[in-house]
């Protein structure tokens, strides 16, 4: 995630979306001609008001659109810049509060915004995993797509270390989950909208958890792209605070996606939640099955302590895995095998079970390793691949 620039808008403005997002911020509408433009005034103390054209169809429609954008631009009101970020980049909104403890002292006070920071990323990345995948746990699976859907998100201005806001414009593959590479609303891509679903649905799961003492609601959960990775952002969030807000806001010109609510309900979580969400973050990581796949990698490290006996290698997933590396454990004969199209710089095919409590990082019961033939270009385009740094 980046702080946006003021690059020029590559979208034409919608006065009317303008207005939505005036009134989102609070921003308090008086009067004006009636049918032709209304007056918007800052939701806190005094400022610039705007005059706002209430649409196209007349010809001063346009000049009145640009000086209110103009006069919005040099605005002391806080909300300025996230309404013209918003604008520019027709975008799904996602808003965190964390209730931090009064009376912090300034090294507590930065410790509790990173806490925020890093646990809305990870919040994100759960989400964008469930874009891919519906499961309890999913390691290291998917993640390499995901974070790389997360990299162009906009990140909106933070005044405090209490509130935090992350646009997710629509034309971006991150909005829609990456891999359909559609400008898709209404589809279960659309990542908010995943999100949402997810959160409402640990919500629910955590409220059963603490009326009953039973932890059953997050096995169905899981259908509604619940998983560790998202109880653990939830754990990040909520411990050491005084409990956190979740607000979704839909990008004005797409509207909500089918199914949901023009406006949601914000999403609440207190320190009361965090035996129930850790609860679920340990069973999903028990719970979660090893996955037995034959894939094809590129051997990238050796090792092992005596000749003739067991090694340990390191292999680049190149297919058969949705994880970007994996370690083994070969026989003497695997091991030579692995050593060998090493050397001649070819890649293996080799079978296992990839375990769930390494994060799917290990390949357990590592077998029949035999070498893919290759010709020179694939040879060589291997070897530059091996070069480059490597993922862990």
């Amino acid at each position: 995630m980046h702080r946006p620039t003021d690059d020029p808008p590559h979208h034409p403005h919608d006065p009317a979306v303008l207005g939505t997002l005036l009134a989102r911020h609070g921003w308090r509408r008086h009067g004006g001609a009636p049918g032709r433009y209304h007056r918007w005034t800052p939701p806190t103390g005094p400022g610039t008001s705007l005059l706002v054209p209430a649409g196209n169809a007349f010809p001063d429609s346009a000049d009145l659109l640009t000086e209110a954008l103009t006069a919005l631009e040099h605005s002391a009101a806080p909300s300025a810049r996230e309404i013209l970020i918003a604008l520019r980049t027709p975008s799904d909104e996602i808003r965190w509060h964390r209730e931090n403890p009064a009376h912090r002292a300034p090294t507590a006070a930065w410790a509790d915004q990173e806490r925020l920071r890093t646990g809305a990323r990870a919040m994100l990345l759960a989400g964008a995993l469930a874009t891919r995948a519906r499961t309890g746990h999913h390691g290291a699976r998917h993640r390499r797509q995901a974070e790389t859907t997360l990299a162009p998100l906009l990140l909106g201005p933070t005044p405090n270390g209490s509130d935090l806001t992350v646009f997710l414009p629509l034309e971006n593959p991150a909005a829609t989950g990456g891999h359909t590479g559609r400008n898709t609303t209404d589809g279960p891509d659309r990542l908010a909208a995943t999100l949402l679903r997810a959160l409402q649905t640990t919500r629910d799961a955590t409220d059963y958890r603490r009326a009953t003492g039973r932890p059953d609601a997050f096995d169905k959960a899981v259908e509604a792209g619940v998983s560790r990775e998202l109880t653990d952002a939830l754990v990040t969030l909520t411990a050491g605070s005084q409990g956190i807000r979740i607000t979704v806001e839909w990008a004005p010109a797409a509207g909500p996606p089918k199914g949901f609510a023009t406006r949601p309900e914000p999403l609440e979580f207190s320190p009361g939640d965090l035996p129930a969400l850790r609860e679920a973050g340990a069973r999903y990581v028990r719970d979660e099955p090893s996955v037995p796949v034959r894939i094809t990698a590129a051997v990238v490290r050796l090792r092992r302590e005596t000749p003739g006996g067991t090694g340990t290698v390191r292999l680049r997933v190149l297919e058969g895995a949705d994880v970007p590396q994996v370690r083994a454990t070969l026989t003497d004969d695997d091991y030579r095998a692995a050593g060998h199209a090493h050397l001649a710089g070819l890649p293996v095919r080799v079978s296992g079970r990839l375990e769930s409590h390494g994060g799917f990082r290990r390949l357990a019961d590592a077998h029949s390793v035999t070498p893919v033939p290759a010709d020179e270009a694939e040879r060589d385009g291997l070897l530059k691949s091996l070069q480059s740094p490597e993922e862990e």
